[in-house]
């Protein structure tokens, strides 16, 4: 009796989960609206899908061509299928990672087993186009091209009249070609469909770009370019410096000296002089044997290393030892206006680093600083240009900015362990610094430890700290990077590779390497250690 009764009511309340279920779903889904918006998305993926493949089979890069046709058509395959509900939350986030991580890392893996940097940021052909155009000089008596400026979407083009009637039309980067549809006026060329011809008020405003327009007569550099003086006559310009393809040479008909690439990214003659700029060409591993052979880079990297895990490990200490001194301090019960002094612990963690070390750079100022001017009477200390003293200072501005942390996690720590083992201690006879040493602070290491790993990790490429107090300096004369006495290895990396008038994006590279490298072999080892403490629980 009871089944026949109870089975209509469990039908019932099925059919109300699964119409509350369908309308959930239905909600979810957002009906039109939300397909609209989806296909909208999609189509702007797919549009600059499009043009990133096109730029890409223009200039010949078959890998990336390929990657991104496949994370195109993975994207539409998704989001187009029915079901496959896990794979359209996954798919951004791989998109993403795969953008700015995994490229990342594999790209500037790549850059360090190569020369690229000042003077070799390019491709050959780039580099012969700009040696020749370098030492190009006007042909004498040679003959006027009628010109007319035209412009499309921002660039500048030169429609020319030859001497012997041929029009054609180029600019910067597209040699001359001819135009059939041109429309004359009185034997010259004045415009062409698709473009906008100058007047000569408009060529007036834009003269300085117009006097930099370097046009080539054809493919072959060695033919010469057109330029204008006034952006109405073009003269014909050929270089002192004439390419040979087949051989590979640079010669200079001045001198008669023959530059030859030799493999390592430049023109080079027998005397070792290099025609600069030169491209970018694999070198395997010689950025990492310059790293480690050449005395003036191998001198501060070692220099620069020794202080960075002196800067880790100090700061680590420092910060960790002050920070579990307040957490006792402030954890004693006989303690009053704890709250207060624990939230006034905390406001140095709730400023910006970057701030923190702005400020600090202008207190400790050598001559207008507050600390020499108002805590030393105006005396004139070198705070961030002695190396000692930019050390210390960067200690302690480094300590006053991470103890609050410290002091968060050591409080939390010490309050997550039970009194009764405190106490049972006490009742035994143990006075308190033993019960602290072998009871608390094993028990609190448990906790802190994988923390301290991190800090440690994080104080090792603390970038911001080092760059907005001192800047790395005071600066090593004698070497041939640039790097400072308080210099770490990522702010070195940094300076190698962006600051200064010679960078050299491939060096700095490989140091990103070695910083990985002993990054994480630090972190493998420290890890392992930190297993034995487990046995405490």
């Amino acid at each position: 009796m009871s089944t026949t009764t109870e089975s209509p009511r469990e039908t019932r309340e099925q059919l109300k989960r699964r119409r509350r279920a369908a309308s959930i779903a239905e909600h979810a889904s957002g009906g039109i609206t939300v397909l609209l918006v989806k296909i909208l998305l999609i189509a702007v993926i797919d549009a600059v899908s499009l043009y990133a493949l096109f730029v890409s089979l223009t200039s010949g890069d078959w890998i990336v061509f390929g990657v991104i046709l496949v994370i195109a058509a993975a994207i539409n395959l998704i989001y187009f299928k029915r079901g496959w509900l896990p794979a359209k939350y996954l798919a951004p986030g791989i998109v993403f990672l795969l953008i700015f991580q995994v490229f990342v890392i594999g790209y500037s893996g790549y850059i360090a087993f190569t020369n690229y940097g000042t003077g070799h940021n390019s491709t050959k052909d780039d580099a012969v186009l700009a040696l020749v155009q370098s030492a190009e000089e006007r042909v004498p008596d040679s003959p006027a091209y009628d010109l007319t400026v035209v412009e499309q979407l921002g660039t500048f083009s030169f429609l020319v009249t030859s001497p012997d009637g041929d029009v054609s039309i180029g600019n910067d980067d597209t040699p001359l070609s001819p135009v059939a549809n041109a429309e004359m006026e009185g034997g010259k060329a004045v415009s062409v469909p698709g473009y906008n011809s100058l007047d000569f008020d408009d060529i007036l405003k834009n003269q300085e770009a117009i006097a930099d327009i370097t046009v080539q007569i054809s493919d072959d550099p060695n033919d010469g370019s057109l330029r204008t003086p006034d952006g109405s006559s073009a003269y014909l310009y050929t270089s002192s410096l004439k390419y040979d393809p087949a051989a590979g040479t640079m010669t200079d008909t001045k001198t008669g000296t023959v530059y030859r690439d030799t493999g390592e990214g430049a023109f080079t003659a027998e005397n070792g002089e290099q025609l600069m700029p030169g491209w970018s060409v694999t070198v395997g591993f010689d950025n990492f044997v310059k790293a480690f052979t050449e005395e003036s880079i191998r001198g501060p990297l070692i220099s620069v290393t020794v202080w960075t895990f002196m800067f880790a490990l100090l700061s680590v200490v420092t910060t960790f030892l002050l920070g579990l001194f307040l957490a006792i301090v402030f954890n004693d019960a006989r303690m009053k206006g704890r709250k207060f002094y624990r939230v006034l612990m905390i406001l140095p963690y709730a400023f910006p680093a970057f701030l923190g070390a702005i400020v600090w750079a202008g207190l400790l100022n050598r001559d207008f600083g507050f600390v020499n001017l108002v805590l030393f009477g105006g005396a004139e200390i070198p705070w961030l240009t002695n190396e000692w003293l930019a050390k210390i200072s960067i200690l302690w501005v480094n300590l006053w900015l991470g103890f609050p942390y410290m002091f968060l996690v050591c409080t939390g720590a010490l309050q997550s362990i039970p009194d009764e083992l405190t106490e049972a201690a006490t009742v035994d006879g143990a006075r308190p610094f033993a019960v602290f040493r072998l009871i608390k602070f094993p028990l609190l290491l448990v906790s802190v430890a994988p923390l301290l790993i991190s800090s440690f990790a994080f104080n090792f490429n603390n970038f911001n700290l080092i760059y907005m107090l001192t800047e790395g300096g005071p600066r090593d004369a004698s070497a041939d990077v640039n790097v400072g006495a308080t210099d770490i290895l990522i702010s070195m990396v940094y300076k190698v590779a962006f600051v200064g008038a010679n960078r050299d994006y491939g060096l700095a590279s490989a140091f990103s390497i070695i910083i990985f490298v002993v990054v994480a072999l630090i972190a493998i080892l420290s890890f392992k250690q930190t297993k034995a403490l487990e046995d405490l629980n």
